[in-house]
């Protein structure tokens, strides 16, 4: 079993991509041994890259603006995956909500994990 210690967003594919082959092993084979240190990795990692305590109350606004602030990314990069800088300012500003879609894309390029992005927020306008 050669598994190391997952410090990139490389390594952290490359761990979730192991864990998928890995996926339904026998708990106490060989597989299913590697599978439970890589979920374990993968949840260090997870926590460190996205230091967002589940029990504190925050939102997937304050986690866009924790990406743009402290991961790199920036509004513009935002804009480009949502299809425009105004929808990108109506999301950031919360006048208009996150969609699946909008979800999917922005999970799959910032690698932000899409649980962190699909809890419900107060938004502006109303509904």
């Amino acid at each position: 079993m050669d598994i190391r210690p997952i410090r990139t967003d490389e390594d952290h594919r490359a761990a979730l991509g192991a864990i998928e082959a890995c996926w339904g092993a026998p708990e106490g084979s060989e597989q299913g041994d590697k599978l439970d240190v890589l979920l374990a990795l993968v949840d260090l990692y997870e926590a460190k890259r996205w230091p967002i305590a589940i029990d504190r109350t925050f939102d997937p606004v304050d986690v866009l603006r924790y990406a743009i602030d402290e991961l790199g990314h920036t509004q513009t990069e935002l804009a480009e995956l949502l299809g425009s800088r105004s929808r990108a300012s109506e999301v950031l500003s919360r006048r208009r909500a996150l969609t699946v879609e909008m979800i999917h894309k922005i999970a799959e390029a910032w690698k932000i994990p899409a649980e962190l992005l699909v809890r419900p927020y107060r938004s502006e306008r109303a509904a």
